[in-house]
């Protein structure tokens, strides 16, 4: 084989490559954009349960309540009290000191199906003056889904904390916390058999997406089987004709049925560190706005921090590269999130700006 012929085969054979990665390619990025209905809806049986109760995260830095012990005491002081006295420990309230304790409201959302057993995400709340809960355990405590009722799970462990700085270098209050598995369910939960599940319900209510996948329900398990009753549900009548197409398997099908998403401009900011959640790619246009010692210019060359403070960048940049900007000088997350919900005022954001 000649040169000029060698070289023309491995141009073919290059473009052969070249085009069949892209093909993979394209494959891999339309399964990607694919979503399975199991993560867009929750079945009207499968509706979480809400857990609460009130407890006490002890281990603080000094960072606990302020109250200091009376003769008639105060919430955290009673409660330690109470829970000493329940270890046949008897202290005056009057000598208690809680600057390392806090009073906490315990949450959760727990599936009804979860059994004893069963671990899930708690999240702890300060219900007193604590300045932080920062450090700080948990200590053992039962609940219930409803105000009163006997307890049917517990939670206890280390607290998880955004640790934030503000732009003096000193650390933000965090007055919410959460505790990954901290909570531990004793007791079987209240709930319908899944298998008389009869609707649909949208995590998020949209007309075209409650229309989409309602059509592909009924091309996949048979006409008639899904129809749209509002943005927010789906009717579902199931028919199981034989011993292996029982209701329990036709739901699993449904679930795992996948449908193209109806992506409508959104972002979404995580107030508490200034984490873009999702909407990153989101174009920028030009604007500026200026929030506290900031000043934002969308539509110049990129700099930052020239003079102190403020922030210039081309127009069209994505969220990403805009929020990286303001980490870079500092900017405390609430002043992210109040520049992001002015830049969506001033129109240079297309879409909806959620704070969380």
């Amino acid at each position: 084989m000649t040169l000029g012929r060698r070289i023309s085969f491995a141009r073919t054979i290059a473009a052969a490559v070249g085009l069949a990665v892209a093909g993979l390619a394209g494959e891999t990025l339309s399964a990607q954009q694919m979503v399975q209905v199991r993560d867009l809806t929750i079945s009207d049986q499968a509706v979480p349960l809400r857990l609460m109760g009130y407890g006490l995260v002890v281990g603080l830095d000094n960072t606990g309540d302020r109250a200091v012990g009376s003769a008639e005491g105060g919430m955290t002081v009673n409660s330690i009290v109470n829970l000493l006295r329940s270890f046949d420990i008897q202290v005056p309230p009057d000598v208690m000191r809680t600057r390392n304790v806090a009073a906490v409201v315990v949450t959760a959302d727990v599936s009804p199906y979860l059994h004893p057993g069963g671990s899930f995400e708690v999240h702890v709340s300060s219900l007193g003056d604590a300045s932080s809960l920062r450090g700080g355990v948990l200590f053992m405590t039962p609940l219930s889904y409803e105000v009163g009722g006997h307890p049917v799970a517990s939670a206890q462990g280390a607290v998880i904390t955004s640790d934030l700085s503000n732009e003096r270098g000193s650390m933000q209050r965090v007055n919410s916390a959460r505790i990954p598995s901290g909570g531990l369910l004793q007791a079987d939960l209240p709930h319908e058999q899944f298998s008389q599940s009869s609707h649909l319900f949208l995590r998020d209510p949209d007309v075209t997406m409650a229309s989409r996948i309602a059509d592909a329900v009924n091309k996949v398990i048979g006409d008639g089987v899904a129809k749209v009753e509002d943005p927010g549900s789906i009717a579902l009548t199931l028919k199981t004709d034989t011993k292996d197409n029982t209701q329990a398997a036709i739901m699993a099908k449904i679930l795992a049925i996948v449908v193209q998403p109806a992506h409508d401009a959104r972002l979404i900011i995580d107030a508490r560190d200034g984490t873009i959640v999702a909407g990153g790619d989101l174009p920028v246009g030009e604007a500026t706005v200026s929030h506290g010692g900031i000043t934002l210019t969308i539509g110049a060359a990129d700099t930052t921090a020239v003079p102190a403070g403020e922030v210039r960048i081309a127009s069209g940049t994505q969220v990403t590269r805009v929020a990286a900007a303001l980490h870079a000088i500092q900017a405390p997350p609430v002043e992210i999130a109040a520049i992001f919900e002015a830049l969506r005022s001033a129109g240079a954001i297309s879409g909806e700006v959620i704070i969380r």
